[in-house]
């Protein structure tokens, strides 16, 4: 995982200190972040939920640096989220959009709240988008879904057909000229500024098919900003009743998704509205681990890793981008100054740019 030193997003907390101005003697509140927050994804090797696991357990570790034990830790329960939901009608996903309107909308407002924002985007013959930054409701939900689906469901209607292949016998003029990993790229730079937890829920096959930016690249910069990427993925059901997540190019969509903090869950239509509420609850559940801004640290990317300790489950944190300690702050007097024992340590391992 990674996190990066130099720009300021959420995910912080603060600690101020008060000193008297030097003019008029008015007491004065200086805030400047000091803590850090890490949502953190943790589900057992079957992809389930586990047991509430105590603060203890969880350390943290910044460049391979020594273990440092987390400060708090908490469920992430009711805070605001900043949902981007991408549907590509692209492949055998085309099985799962004509539920698709009805299904998101029912998520409102039992598994997203009115606080929460969301928007909506369609990756067809164009990448289309209908709410920005909306609050949620069943209402908005609705009509972003069916407006980005448009004129796929057009083309459906037209056809005479309900047939999953016939989305591929589109005409040479529907070729997109937008693909996934550019798609996502773009949602990310769209919620980069967001506020409350920044997640991209993506309907999608994986398969990409000609983006200039690469898997890889889009998940250091969904790191960077903080961004969790999930995914729902329809997969054929096999003669046993089931779902079979086949090899390919939808792999590097499932690990994309695995390290920004997220996850594939894999749906086919009757099961759709519960694999929706799962990946509402699988949000909703994740850890909040706290940790003291490092007291030294140099501008640019950094690895974190999250151990639980004596756990053998699958833990995915999000990337986060924090703020360098400015050196007048250092240099004001008022400056309550930091103990480096009671911050991590940086390590000396140097990030990696491409997965090894």
């Amino acid at each position: 995982m990674l996190i990066a030193l130099g720009s300021f997003l959420t995910g912080l907390l603060f600690r101020g200190t008060v000193a008297l101005a030097q003019d008029a003697g008015v007491p004065t509140l200086h805030v400047y972040a000091d803590l850090i927050q890490i949502p953190v994804l943790v589900l057992s090797k079957k992809r389930e939920q586990v047991k509430p696991i105590a603060r203890e357990r969880f350390s943290v570790s910044l460049d391979s640096g020594p273990w440092f034990p987390a400060s708090h830790v908490r469920l992430e329960g009711n805070d605001p989220i900043s949902l981007a939901i991408l549907l590509d009608v692209h492949g055998d996903e085309s099985e799962l959009m004509p539920m698709a309107a009805k299904v998101l909308s029912g998520l409102a407002p039992g598994y997203l709240h009115p606080n929460d924002r969301v928007s909506v985007y369609g990756l067809d013959c164009e990448m289309v988008r209908s709410e920005q930054n909306a609050p949620v409701g069943p209402l908005s939900l609705q009509l972003g879904v069916t407006a980005v689906l448009q004129s796929w469901t057009a083309r459906q209607v037209s056809s005479g057909t309900k047939d999953r292949h016939a989305d591929k016998t589109r005409s040479p003029d529907c070729e997109s000229k937008i693909h996934l990993w550019d798609a996502l790229t773009y949602m990310t730079r769209q919620l980069s500024d967001q506020p409350g937890r920044r997640v991209i829920l993506t309907m999608s096959s994986g398969v990409d098919g000609g983006s200039k930016t690469s898997w890889n690249d889009l998940r250091v910069f969904a790191q960077s900003m903080g961004v969790a990427i999930f995914g729902v993925t329809y997969v054929p059901q096999t003669a046993a009743g089931s779902l079979r997540w086949s090899s390919g190019a939808e792999n590097a969509f499932n690990a994309m998704c695995q390290l920004t903090g997220g996850v594939v869950l894999l749906a086919v239509p009757v099961d759709l509205d519960m694999q929706l509420k799962r990946f509402t609850e699988i949000v909703r559940e994740r850890y909040i681990v706290e940790f003291p801004r490092p007291a030294r640290g140099s501008p640019g990317e950094h690895s974190l890793q999250v151990r639980i300790a004596k756990s053998h489950d699958m833990i995915r944190p999000a990337g986060i981008s924090v703020p360098i300690q400015d050196a007048n702050v250092l240099a004001d007097p008022s400056t309550v100054p930091v103990d480096p024992s009671t911050a991590p340590e940086f390590g000396t391992r140097k990030i990696l740019v491409a997965p090894n």
